[in-house]
């Protein structure tokens, strides 16, 4: 079993090296000279040259990723040229911002999400109203649904402010984010509706579960160990790969709320060609991406023993 876990972490830490030295040689290849814009536009040739040797710019590209990795690994993401500071500092607020938008939004997924899911096993007549539903969830993007949202109970009927951020408290933080989490959560809700009606109507069609209905068995007991059981699988890597989407989405939520999380500061940051933000946010993506869909791996090889077999030959 331990190596069958070790089979996905290890593939999640190569993944997040060859990310990060993608990244790393793109973004150094980037239109835009950082020792330009800290230094300005009047700097002479000189001064930029001394500030282009401080930065490290002047050295061959393996040195400079093989430091820019040795700094990161000791949580030093170097200084942004946009704000004058540490990036790490500069990060450290925004992050439990997106973090409460994400978690808040996959909340919402589980619970409306799987939920709209099961409820045509309740009776057959709800399967078409949730594929409606669900549909045009999916078909809505998630900017367009945030903008509806600010229309509608922010600005018409002021049910919920127009920024998603406050200082009060928890509640009052928790009220600031219920938009932008239901923007976010909107398209994946549905997409996880679907994908959970689907895998629970084929685990009902199964030959035992019908045996075991015609045996007279309870359906509510049938339905649970054997339908929501063998259903739980496909619909927990689809959870998965969910919480992964959210944390890409998350950049056009924030952005779109003038929320002051990661994702609206790599927005700005893109935008001002602030290299070092850039990419720590984006090795920060790529981190929560892998260590998200590590733990579905993981809990696909504990689920289902056909794919522990699999693995295993």
């Amino acid at each position: 079993m331990l190596r069958l876990l070790l089979r996905p972490i290890l593939g999640g830490l190569f993944t997040i090296f060859v990310a990060s030295l993608v990244i790393f040689v793109a973004l150094s290849f980037a239109p835009g000279d950082p020792a330009v814009t800290l230094a300005g536009p009047h700097a002479t040739h000189d001064q930029l040259q001394a500030l282009r040797h401080q930065l490290g710019e002047d050295q061959p590209l393996p040195v400079r990723y093989a430091g820019w990795l040795g700094g990161v690994l000791h949580g030093d993401f170097g200084e942004s040229t946009q704000f004058r500071q540490g990036v790490a500092s500069l990060l450290q607020p925004r992050i439990g911002v997106s973090v409460e938008l994400v978690t808040f939004a996959f909340l919402l997924i589980l619970v409306f999400g799987i939920g709209l899911g099961l409820l045509p096993s309740l009776h057959r007549y709800l399967s078409w109203p949730v594929v409606v539903v669900s549909s045009l969830g999916v078909a809505v993007p998630t900017f367009v649904a945030a903008l509806i949202l600010i229309q509608i109970f922010a600005l018409t009927l002021g049910w919920f402010p127009v920024l998603g951020t406050s200082s009060g408290g928890a509640l009052n933080q928790l009220w600031h984010l219920t938009l932008p989490a239901i923007a976010l959560a909107l398209s994946w809700a549905a997409f996880v509706a679907q994908i959970s009606r689907a895998s629970v109507r084929d685990e009902e069609n199964r030959e035992h579960v019908e045996t075991a209905l015609s045996r007279g068995l309870g359906r509510g007991r049938v339905f649970r160990k054997h339908v929501l059981r063998n259903a739980a699988v496909p619909i927990v890597t689809v959870v998965g790969l969910t919480l992964a989407g959210l944390i890409a989405g998350s950049i056009v939520v924030e952005t779109a709320f003038g929320i002051g999380g990661i994702g609206s500061l790599l927005v700005v940051s893109v935008s001002a060609k602030d290299t070092n933000v850039v990419l720590a946010i984006s090795i920060v993506f790529v981190v929560a991406f892998v260590v998200v869909t590590t733990i579905a791996d993981i809990a696909q090889l504990l689920l289902d023993p056909r794919v522990r077999d699999k693995v295993t030959s």
